[in-house]
Formats: structure tokens, sequence, C-alpha cells
């Protein structure tokens, strides 16, 4: 099981440039409006990736009761899973859902 380091840290989205405030529930890991991701961690968390580059949400999974946010890397390429969180932009979630790509 990987390692997760709880850090619900307020930031600048590298996307839309938006301020994106805390969860108060759990680690915050992307813009709740236009739902972009930084590849900054290996294990949810550590901040130990060296990669940088933007996630770009690229679909939308089902995962137990709620669903996960598909990212590409647009460095490095890598695929990575993150949960949706309850602040999301519904009207993104969808409109990603839909992408074919």
């Amino acid at each position: 099981m990987k390692k997760f380091v709880k850090r619900d840290e307020e930031f600048i989205c590298c996307e839309c440039g938006r301020v994106v405030n805390t969860l108060n529930y759990t680690t915050r890991d992307h813009c709740p409006y236009c739902l972009y991701s930084k590849h900054v961690d290996i294990n949810p968390g550590d901040r130990s990736n060296n990669c940088l580059g933007l996630l770009k949400p690229i679909g939308i999974e089902k995962y137990k009761d709620t669903y996960k946010i598909i990212y590409r890397c647009e460095k490095c390429g890598e695929i990575h899973k993150n949960i949706i969180a309850k602040d999301d932009d519904m009207d993104m979630i969808i409109k990603i859902s839909t992408n074919k790509s």
C-alpha cells in the first residue's frame, strides 16, 4: 500500500491562476475550478517528484461510491488518478467524463 502524507495546503493553480483553499477533510490535490493538478508526488503528499509537470484531467472513472479524475502529465506522460473533491466544479467533471482522449 502506498504511503500517504496528509498535506491540505492552499495554493495557486498553475493552469487557471485561481487561489485554491484547503479542503479541511482530506488532502487537496487538484484545482476544484479547472481540475488540473501538478505532478509533485511520488506517493500521495510526499512532494518528492522532480517532474513538476501539469497533470491534465483526461477522464473520469467510477471508484467505490465516488469517482476519480484520470490525469496525464503534460511533461512526462505518466497517468495518475485522484478522487474528486466535494467542491469540484461538476460541470467540469461532466465535460471531462465525455472526453475521448
